[in-house]
């Protein structure tokens, strides 16, 4: 591997990289979390009538208020006003599972990969957290990035799995 990590100087001392020089561009990221529970903890989830409240309504909020704070929470991220972040969530009851998507956008000089990553984890945490008096077992299994736009590296999107 030829590629250099961009946040690491000469002397490999963790470093913000200054990005003053790039070039303003639309910028676009997609990231998704997977949720495992019990089927009958996911029907509840579905139903909006889980005993803390709906669920997918305060998860989706809770997702949208970590992406804007993305660059308090993670040292060397960039912080950026957002143009965009939303966050949605689909429920498959019989599989027992919740899949949080969201996604952020920005005209900036740096990505919104993070922060939309950031997003749909916080967003998967709240649902743990909405859920777990009922089911003691959920598991966050996956927090991946699908696709991201802008820049000099361009598109890129996960392979399909």
């Amino acid at each position: 591997m030829t590629e250099r990590l961009t946040h690491l100087d000469a002397d490999g001392t963790a470093r913000m990289v200054d990005v003053g020089r790039k070039a303003v561009t639309r910028r676009r990221a997609v990231a998704r979390a997977t949720i495992r529970m019990r089927p009958e903890t996911a029907a509840v989830v579905a139903a909006g009538d889980a005993p803390k409240g709906d669920v997918l309504a305060v998860a989706r909020i809770a997702g949208i208020q970590a992406a804007k704070r993305t660059g308090e929470l993670i040292p060397l991220c960039h912080p950026l006003g957002l143009d965009h972040v939303d966050v949605d969530a689909a429920v498959d009851p019989v599989a027992g599972t919740v899949v949080v998507t969201a996604e952020a956008g920005v005209e900036a000089r740096t990505g919104v990969e993070m922060e939309a990553m950031t997003a749909a984890a916080v967003a998967a945490l709240t649902v743990y957290d909405m859920v777990k008096g009922l089911d003691k077992g959920v598991a966050i299994e996956q927090v991946v990035l699908l696709e991201k736009s802008g820049g000099r590296s361009g598109t890129w999107r996960r392979a399909a799995e």
